[in-house]
């Protein structure tokens, strides 16, 4: 299933993120990915005026293929599902960590954000979709969608 480029989360399709993503994704234009999920599509609206770089990586990203058939490997009830990892138990990456990109829009329901260890700096392709309000993460995770 595909990945598909072109970002607030489609409120509908969180019930779908405990699923397995076998997704592909394209351009559609610059401003929207496309999960492919089994049951349905979750569409993510980039966010460049909040961080311009993790937007141009998760579009290489997505337009290589890299997260075609990854899963949500940490998916925690009323808080968050997390992909992006090939490795699928969160140990994985691209290989290319990303600077930080704060900034104080707020985690809530939808929020599209990168996941990292405990240096700030250490993002890369692993990623959190927030189910419900999350503002103790503002501020030190770069929201991208």
């Amino acid at each position: 299933m595909p990945w598909t480029l072109p970002t607030s989360l489609v409120a509908g399709g969180v019930a779908l993120l405990g699923l397995s993503v076998a997704a592909t994704a394209q351009a559609e234009g610059h401003d929207r990915i496309h999960m492919e999920l089994k049951d349905g599509t979750v569409v993510i609206k980039l966010r460049p005026d909040l961080a311009p770089n993790h937007v141009a990586r998760i579009s290489e990203l997505v337009t290589s293929g890299f997260y075609d058939g990854l899963t949500f490997h940490r998916v925690i009830d009323g808080f968050m599902a997390q992909t992006g990892d090939p490795q699928g138990n969160g140990t994985g990456g691209s290989g290319q960590n990303i600077a930080a990109e704060f900034s104080n829009h707020p985690h809530i329901r939808g929020t599209v954000s990168m996941a990292r260890a405990s240096d700030p700096n250490s993002a890369d392709s692993q990623f959190f979709i927030v189910f419900d309000k999350a503002r103790f993460l503002d501020g030190q995770y770069t929201v991208w969608g």
